[in-house]
């Protein structure tokens, strides 16, 4: 997923959808709450209504459109994709199991090739087959300009994805995707790619059937290959019914379970309705869920002195690093031992405080998230304790020619994310108070800061910056932070750092060779740490998500692939 509001390297719009709507990545449920299998109240139940509600709508429903991590948590329950993330609570979440194919994918080539069949029995809501064909062009349609705004990956992996311009315009389609009969899919990369699996779990691989294809007003009645079918889609996402597809089969997705017998989406609402609402749990409320909105500090503080909400409070982590930015370009940043002052001056208590406190963010010394999936190998290269290391960051200084201290900015979002936001900024700058170095603060908009901090003309020295993957494995995550061929200099750039190192880039196209995930992940760790030592950024925290449902739910699972209730999972009877 990337950058939190969920932004690519390209893409830098609201991207909250990625993680928080769509789905992102996290642990199991904290002991008190739901557990699978439905927990004291017996096994789960078919039928019944979900509620969710919600404050942003569910945009660009459009399987072309929606930039997802593992399929998404609305979305994947009316489209089924190539692979699936596993719908299990924890670390086994992080892993990718089939879903309309019969495997993970077959390599060939270096990984240059990947090779899938379908299941038999794949129907459409309308008892139509899915075929190869179709998933050929559901891809296909994902390069139109028209419906734009998914995953890059795609353009930047297959062969003359680079310039295809979507079916629409190029009725013969991509060479570089196969379908050499309809149970079989082929797809040629420009280089090799271990975690294409991964991404098969994104909507881009949905099955879109051509002939009911309506362009850009599709995601008003998409045609379901998952549990459900829309019957309502209005305000663009605003408000969404979903009912059961009746053509869908348990025999051909284990993944998912469709134990409601309808879904009703309600957006636009404020997080404190939500949170009320969920815990007062009147009516329809009683079977009720979010997708995007936490509790907050005095939320989680009044709903821990209360037994039974307590025990409604379902907790997860997502593959996701809060950090300060350098730009090395520019003086006193460019100096490495300034950078390394930085480090060892943070404070990380008070910015974990001021990020929520301990049950909402944990210190972080790593890049990489501090999960196995991700290849986590613990390092602290400028250990600063609880609470900073102000003399060893003066002695630094010192070195560096700045004995009498050093005036510095740091740029932030004046929004209230707990993320960038003033809060977090204005720790960091007490904590540097402390090693002699003034910190002068630059609130933006978030728009003008996004705009700001992701352009190489415009780029400031110092920034709060954040990152969440795309899947949970090291290369999304690294890739487009420190790999010098993505540095983008007309467009939304994250390798702030402009890191362009020939061994790092090497050492990139060598993991992505690699197609055992956990071989793979352990080179990332590698990676991590040895990148870690040019403090080219500043970990400061990795995020936890509180969130309360409603006391007919059932069936709580959260995995360390998205961080959040899985609604394909949820009983409400």
């Amino acid at each position: 997923m990337r950058q939190l509001p969920a932004i690519s390297r390209r893409v830098a719009a609201a991207a909250v959808s990625v993680v928080l709507i769509g789905g992102a990545a996290a642990c199991g449920p904290e002991e008190s709450g739901g557990a699978k299998g439905g927990g004291a109240d017996g096994a789960p139940e078919k039928g019944g209504t979900l509620t969710v509600l919600n404050r942003a709508p569910q945009k660009q429903f459009d399987p072309a459109r929606l930039y997802t991590s593992g399929g998404g948590n609305i979305p994947s329950l009316v489209y089924r994709t190539l692979t699936t993330r596993n719908r299990e609570n924890g670390a086994e979440g992080t892993k990718v199991v089939p879903d309309l194919a019969t495997d993970t994918g077959t390599p060939s080539d270096d990984a240059r090739t990947w090779t899938y069949k379908l299941k038999d029995g794949l129907k459409y809501e309308d008892g139509s087959p899915i075929t190869s064909a179709d998933i050929k062009y559901g891809v296909e349609r994902s390069f139109a300009a028209e419906l734009s705004g998914g995953a890059p990956y795609l353009r930047d992996w297959l062969i003359g994805g680079d310039s295809y311009q979507g079916p629409y315009k190029e009725k013969k389609g991509l060479d570089s995707i196969e379908t050499p009969d309809a149970k079989t899919i082929v797809f040629k990369l420009k280089k090799p790619e271990g975690d294409f699996p991964y991404f098969a779990t994104s909507t881009q691989f949905a099955p879109v059937p051509k002939a009911k294809d309506t362009g850009a007003k599709y995601a008003e009645h998409p045609v379901s290959s998952g549990p459900y079918k829309v019957v309502k889609n209005v305000g663009d996402g605003e408000q969404m019914t979903l009912e059961r597809n009746t053509n869908w089969s348990e025999e051909t997705d284990k993944e998912r379970h469709a134990y409601p017998d309808r879904i009703e989406v309600r957006s636009g609402l404020s997080p404190a309705v939500i949170n009320q609402r969920l815990s007062t749990g009147s009516g329809a409320d009683a079977a009720a869920v979010t997708t995007d909105t936490n509790l907050g500090p005095a939320e989680l503080a009044q709903v821990t002195g209360d037994k039974k909400l307590a025990g409604r409070v379902g907790t997860g982590h997502f593959g996701y690093t809060n950090y300060l930015a350098f730009n090395p370009k520019v003086k006193p940043f460019d100096d490495p031992k300034v950078r390394r002052a930085v480090a060892y001056a943070i404070n990380r208590t008070s910015i974990v405080n001021a990020a929520g406190g301990s049950s909402l963010a944990e210190p972080a010394t790593t890049f990489l998230p501090n999960q196995k999936s991700f290849g986590y190998t613990p390092h602290d290269h400028f250990p600063a304790g609880d609470k900073g290391n102000a003399a060893k960051a003066k002695e630094l200084l010192k070195e560096a020619g700045h004995e009498n201290g050093l005036e510095i900015t740091l740029t932030h979002s004046t929004a209230q994310n707990s993320e960038t936001s003033p809060e977090i900024a204005t720790a960091i700058q007490a904590a540097l108070k402390e090693a002699g170095i003034t910190v002068k603060l630059e609130g933006l908009e978030d728009n003008d800061y996004e705009e700001k901090v992701h352009s190489v003309d415009k780029q400031p020295a110092l920034f709060l910056a954040h990152w969440g993957a795309d899947w949970p494995s090291g290369g999304p995550f690294l890739a487009p932070i420190f790999d010098g061929r993505q540095i983008v200099k007309d467009g939304y750039n994250f390798n702030a750092s402009r890191l362009d190192d020939s061994k790092v880039n090497d050492e990139i196209d060598e993991i992505n060779k690699i197609t055992d995930h956990d071989a793979a992940a352990r080179r990332w760790g590698a990676l991590d740490k040895k990148i870690g030592e040019q403090a080219l950024t500043v970990p400061l925290f990795h995020p936890v998500y509180k969130r309360l449902y409603g006391k007919d739910v059932k069936n709580v699972v959260i995995s360390d692939w998205t961080g959040v209730l899985d609604v394909s999972q949820v009983a409400v009877k």
